[in-house]
């Protein structure tokens, strides 16, 4: 029997019927079409999936849509504002954090969640406080630097 959910994403409210045992990442991809929250292995080991629920970082694939009724989800596509990348954003831009891009999405979602509980992150912080998502193509190395580059321009 589908159950009706409110979940705010990215600013906008929607209302749909949905299974009560769908997947919010799958509510965010095939309900509202926001394809750049990734679904990497099913299993929530890689993090491809990392969405903000009412502000914090949550892999999107183990937390049921209904769960998720009343909330707010930001995704990637909700960083940006007004035509500017977000700041993190703009950090993998410049520091070359990202490789293929796949992780990228929920790499930053982790990381901006990240600042937002400490803004002024060690590098063995920040390693640690990614450590729930994975990037198969690099060695962190420019992730870091990215975050940290974040960092210093949020403390500015």
């Amino acid at each position: 029997m589908k159950q009706s959910v409110t979940i705010t994403v990215n600013g906008q409210a929607h209302t749909q019927e949905v299974e009560p045992r769908l997947l919010l990442v799958h509510f965010l991809r095939d309900g509202l079409g926001l394809t750049g929250t990734n679904v990497g292995c099913d299993t929530s080991q890689c993090g491809a999936c990392t969405v903000l629920l009412d502000g914090e970082a949550v892999k999107s694939c183990t937390v049921l849509a209904v769960q998720a009724d009343g909330g707010s989800v930001t995704t990637i596509e909700g960083l940006a504002a007004n035509g500017a990348l977000h700041p993190m954003q703009q950090a993998f831009w410049e520091k070359h954090g990202l490789q293929c891009g796949f992780c990228t999405p929920g790499m930053i979602m982790a990381a901006t969640d990240l600042l937002r509980r400490n803004p002024h992150p060690t590098e063995d912080e920040i390693r640690h406080g990614l450590e729930g998502n994975l990037c198969r193509c690099t060695g962190y190395h420019n992730i870091v630097k990215a975050v940290q580059h974040a960092a210093e321009a949020q403390n500015a």
